[in-house]
């Protein structure tokens, strides 16, 4: 088949109406399919079901500690040294938290808001006009986090190693620049593994603010859909890499067990280097006295090391595999005909698959879509305040529904692409 491009406009038109016929029946099916958000299906939830058989042998630690009482501000040293393992840290660097990396990472900058960092010359809420880097397209929690935060959001382009460093290099020149969100392994929404040049060079990149810092959220660190560990992102410790290079401060780390274990009640952490850590813990003493222990063991218990974490996840990627795999399946079939006009990711871990309409028709393919049953994340939403400039991008979903749902929605999907891409250059024609 030729590229809608190759086509004579009787072609185009021809094509249209065959489409249209096609989206007219699927209207007809009354579907409500879901690819919104990220969100573990029910069957991988209860790959964890066990997961608190663990405490009927009892509360207390390897050490005695009884994690139904008071203490162990900064979590129990099992849970700790299992988190380290699989960030390639020191357990001395881990603080844990309960189940949102995303709150650790909200009171982090607000921290940093009130009080400063321990290298800041004055607390960031009285620094008039900051701002933050955001590579997009990215995770639209990290923007509002940001946003909420009064920071002006600034986009930087992703390329297929990281975010484009000519542009971060340049910005960070600027010293109301205070930081940067990252996603390094399998990024949401495109999938992508930082290269190593790109994790270097945002270590040893000189900022002009002396407090500049990156935001690590390395959320998809296990989250591998294949076996084949060579095949795996091998990201360097980037709390080491900073401070090879005299930025020891600059990063803070995030990970958690949410998508791991269960969602709604799973544990996470931060990781930072000694001063870090020391300043962060004199605010986190005075606002809390420890944090849910008893399920950093039942999570100790049932996943003791690195190794029953990547077996555990190997059984996630079971599951999610196969519904990746329909989604490149469906896309293939319906638009690899024309990858001039639409072209998707194939990630190998991860939660999403990034789609790119045709330029200035997402926010209509979307509209379409919803019209037939599909409801998809907001065209435009993996962009700082929702705003997409080439109108293009779409983040899918496909972990939650079933390999039958996916299929029909994205072909749904497709079917929207096209049409939506059709009427755009009939109009261009005309």
């Amino acid at each position: 088949m030729k590229g809608y491009r190759e086509m004579t406009k009787e072609e185009l038109v021809s094509e249209r109406s065959a489409l249209i016929e096609r989206y007219e029946k699927c209207k007809a099916m009354g579907l409500s399919l879901d690819m919104t958000r990220g969100k573990p299906s029910p069957v991988q939830l209860d790959l964890s079901n066990d997961i608190y058989d663990t405490l009927k042998v009892g509360f207390k630690t390897a050490k005695g500690q009884d994690t139904r009482n008071y203490g162990i501000a900064d979590g129990i040293e099992e849970i700790r040294a299992i988190f380290a393992e699989i960030l390639g840290t020191d357990k001395d660097n881990i603080f844990m938290g309960n189940s949102s990396s995303l709150n650790q990472m909200f009171d982090a900058i607000m921290r940093a808001m009130v009080f400063g960092e321990v290298d800041s010359p004055k607390p960031w809420s009285q620094v008039e006009g900051r701002k933050w880097l955001c590579p997009a397209p990215g995770y639209d929690r990290h923007f509002r986090v940001t946003e909420t935060m009064g920071f002006e959001l600034i986009a930087v382009p992703m390329t297929e190693n990281g975010p484009d460093m000519d542009v971060v290099e340049e910005l960070v020149k600027d010293d109301k620049v205070k930081g940067i969100w990252c996603v390094p392994c399998y990024s949401n929404p495109d999938g992508i593994v930082y290269s190593a040049e790109v994790c270097d060079r945002l270590a040893k990149m000189e900022t002009a603010a002396p407090d500049f810092r990156i935001f690590w959220d390395n959320a998809y660190v296990v989250h591998h859909l294949y076996e084949d560990r060579n095949t795996w992102g091998k990201l360097p410790d980037m709390l080491s890499l900073c401070a090879s290079y005299g930025h020891a401060n600059r990063v803070y780390e995030f990970a958690s067990s949410s998508k791991i274990t269960f969602a709604g009640g799973g544990i996470s952490c931060f990781a930072a280097n000694k001063d870090n850590m020391t300043y962060t813990k004199k605010f986190l003493n005075a606002q809390t006295i420890c944090t849910n222990k008893v399920n950093q063991l039942a999570h100790a218990r049932f996943l003791p090391d690195a190794e029953a974490v990547y077996a555990h996840m190997m059984k996630h990627a079971e599951i999610l595999r196969p519904k990746f795999e329909a989604c490149q399946k469906v896309l293939n079939e319906e638009l690899g005909f024309d990858k001039d006009l639409f072209h998707w990711t194939d990630p190998k871990g991860g939660y999403f698959v990034s789609f790119y309409a045709m330029p200035g028709t997402a926010t209509k393919v979307v509209s379409m879509c919803k019209a037939a049953g599909v409801a998809l994340t907001p065209a435009g939403a993996s962009f700082p305040y929702g705003k997409d400039p080439s109108d293009s991008n779409i983040r899918l979903a496909p972990s939650f529904p079933g390999v039958e749902d996916i299929e029909k929605a994205v072909r749904i999907l497709s079917i929207c692409a096209k049409i939506s891409a059709l009427d755009k250059l009939l109009e261009e024609l005309a």
